[in-house]
């Protein structure tokens, strides 16, 4: 088969590029702009990783690129996609809004119209987010509850859920990622537990927002890339959405305390509570574990020592 994967050279885009390539059977061909939203130091190092494989194949290329796009679409046939490229992270939306309309509105909307042209895509999965969710009062959530998304993300994501719901198609079955919180080895540097290793090292102080007093749904990047593969291999009848989490929500007050007393760090300081982000972000898993064989979870406090190894060796590149 031929494996499309957007956003390639990004957090979980590598980590699946990489397992897809581990088992050796399907040619994979990877797309990234290589956008500075973060260290590209970083996101050059997970591309020559995958460049080591004989049935990769990297484009770089913009999603907003919409001539481009339909030229790759008729050059390969590709089998399924998997859409990770988007503009991240909920703060960064207050002062660069347009990047989030061109990247997640505009470039997940070409995507789609290039894919409907073609007469050989079966699925099609793409990253949603559990911002889709905001504010609730009621946890777990499922995925039919009623999504009223707090910030620009969160909307954005919720936009291209709609917009599958509009491109419906007999050929293609589109399956929407609701992503919690990934971290662990090779995430992204704005991330909780990779910034604050870097503050660290810096000897900077950490602001902590709200004094650390909310929860998030941390999931294991080796859990959600388990999880994706395997759905990747399950026949479906209907679109479908769900929840990526482990289900088990951690207390960020909690977490830093313990992260900070393994690096000897106390520079750390509370800030006041933006009112972007949610107090807490808890999945529930039931429906994706109802269809893959999957039964333990890691814990978010027996990976800090795997992070902070991998920190310590490449956080040259952060």
């Amino acid at each position: 088969m031929n494996i499309l994967i957007t956003g390639c050279a990004g957090f979980i885009g590598y980590s699946l590029t990489k397992r897809l390539l581990a088992s050796n059977k399907d040619n994979i061909f990877g797309l990234d702009n290589l956008n500075t939203y973060y260290s590209v130091k970083l996101k050059k190092k997970r591309l020559s990783i995958l460049k080591k494989y004989k049935k990769f194949k990297f484009f770089k290329y913009d999603l907003i690129h919409k001539k481009k796009l339909d030229k790759l679409f008729k050059d390969y046939k590709f089998d399924i996609i998997f859409h990770f490229a988007a503009q991240a992270g909920v703060r960064y939306v207050l002062s660069n809004p347009e990047k989030f309309v061109e990247s997640n509105i505009v470039g997940f909307d070409n995507l789609l119209n290039a894919s409907k042209k073609s007469k050989y895509i079966k699925k099609f999965f793409y990253a949603s987010s559990s911002s889709v969710y905001g504010e609730l009062n009621k946890y777990p959530v499922k995925e039919n509850n009623f999504l009223r998304p707090k910030n620009i993300y969160g909307l954005s994501k919720k936009f291209n859920e709609d917009l599958v719901k509009l491109n419906q198609s007999n050929k293609t079955r589109y399956i929407g990622l609701r992503l919690f919180t990934v971290y662990g080895e090779w995430g992204r540097p704005d991330m909780l537990i990779l910034k604050l290793l870097k503050h660290a090292e810096q000897k900077k102080i950490f602001y902590l927002n709200g004094n650390g007093n909310y929860w998030r749904d941390f999931t294991y990047i080796n859990d959600v890339v388990d999880i994706i593969y395997k759905l990747s291999k399950t026949n479906f009848k209907q679109d479908q959405i769900y929840n990526i989490c482990n289900s088990k929500p951690v207390h960020i007050g909690k977490l830093v305390k313990i992260l900070s007393k393994k690096i000897n760090f106390n520079k750390i300081v509370s800030s006041r509570k933006n009112n972007i982000e949610v107090f807490k972000t808890h999945g529930c898993n039931k429906k994706v574990l109802k269809l893959i064989n999957k039964k333990n979870f890691h814990n978010c406090f027996g990976q800090l020592d795997k992070i902070i190894n991998w920190h310590n060796k490449y956080k040259h590149l952060i």
